[in-house]
């Protein structure tokens, strides 16, 4: 383990251990939420499709077995990983980079916030979109595309090539930039208004009590990223399941929302909300532990 006299703010060292923070608070988190992400995706969907969670889990159980509750685990696994190597490791490359531009931002940390994770977001998303349409499609046919991720990987480029990968990218970024952007401003906004009303200092607070409160401000953030993503989660799930191969992304766009309309945008919204906010809290939670554990300071 590395030792906090060794890791210096903004080395090598540093962003290396933000980055696997980043894949040990998102990875395993997703993963966990498997079978709540089966069902959302589902009744995104087709939302006639199940009667509530449970009814769906039941439903999946009865008619697939008890495993398929975990329908594209390893496609979730992966590419969250990755994901989350990009967007927490490159939130902190980017927050640095961008606060100490030369240009005064003093008084506009939510600016640097909201740029700094909207950057490493974008990037992030290239890495997760070939394993984010292969869970879709896993979840979202019956039978299930494939059998793995990497059955599914394999079809997805002999049947459309590289292309395939990415055909839902821009949906993706419009559901993802937004969200991380919610989630990291608000989250440092809220934590930092978490310490303002207690009765002493952050530096004066046990690494727990730190930690506690990175929980609390993660799972209001989530909410907060719930609403804003929800409509755009939708539309992924529809262009992945839904798309024609020869179909441009603006035909396919609105060809989905003359047949879902407004109402459809937010579909699953419920669930969304609950697997959002318990991700978003347990991710900090994780990451701020993580960063305590190599002798770095918490964030916020």
């Amino acid at each position: 383990m590395m030792k906090s006299d060794k890791i210096q703010l903004y080395s090598s060292e540093f962003y290396a251990a933000c980055t696997l923070g980043g894949i040990l608070s998102c990875g395993p988190t997703h993963s966990a939420v498997t079978p709540l992400d089966l069902v959302k995706c589902r009744l995104q969907v087709d939302r006639t499709l199940y009667k509530s969670n449970l009814d769906g889990w039941r439903t999946i159980v009865r008619n697939e077995g008890l495993a398929k509750v975990f329908t594209g685990l390893g496609a979730t696994a992966i590419g969250y990983s990755l994901q989350g190597a990009g967007k927490y490791g490159g939130y902190e490359f980017f927050k640095h980079l961008y606060s100490s531009s030369g240009v005064s931002t003093e008084g506009h940390n939510t600016l640097v916030y909201l740029a700094a994770s909207a950057t490493a977001e974008f990037i992030a998303d290239i890495m997760l979109c070939p394993f984010e349409a292969i869970k879709v499609r896993q979840q979202t046919t019956m039978p299930p595309y494939c059998r793995n991720v990497f059955e599914g990987l394999s079809k997805v480029y002999r049947s459309e090539g590289w292309r395939g990968y990415y055909k839902g990218i821009v949906p993706l970024w419009f559901r993802q930039i937004p969200y991380t952007m919610i989630k990291f401003s608000s989250f440092e906004n809220i934590v930092q208004a978490i310490y303002a009303r207690l009765p002493y200092r952050k530096s004066e607070m046990t690494s727990l009590q730190q930690i506690s409160v990175s929980f609390v401000g993660g799972y209001l953030a989530g909410i907060l990223c719930a609403v804003a993503s929800n409509p755009a989660d939708v539309i992924v799930s529809k262009m992945n399941n839904e798309r024609k191969p020869s179909e441009s992304m603006a035909k396919a766009l609105s060809r989905i929302y003359k047949k879902i309309g407004f109402s459809g945008l937010w579909n699953g919204l419920p669930v969304r909300i609950v697997m959002i906010g318990t991700l978003t809290s347990f991710q900090w939670l994780i990451y701020d532990s993580f960063k305590v554990k190599v002798g770095l300071p918490t964030t916020g």
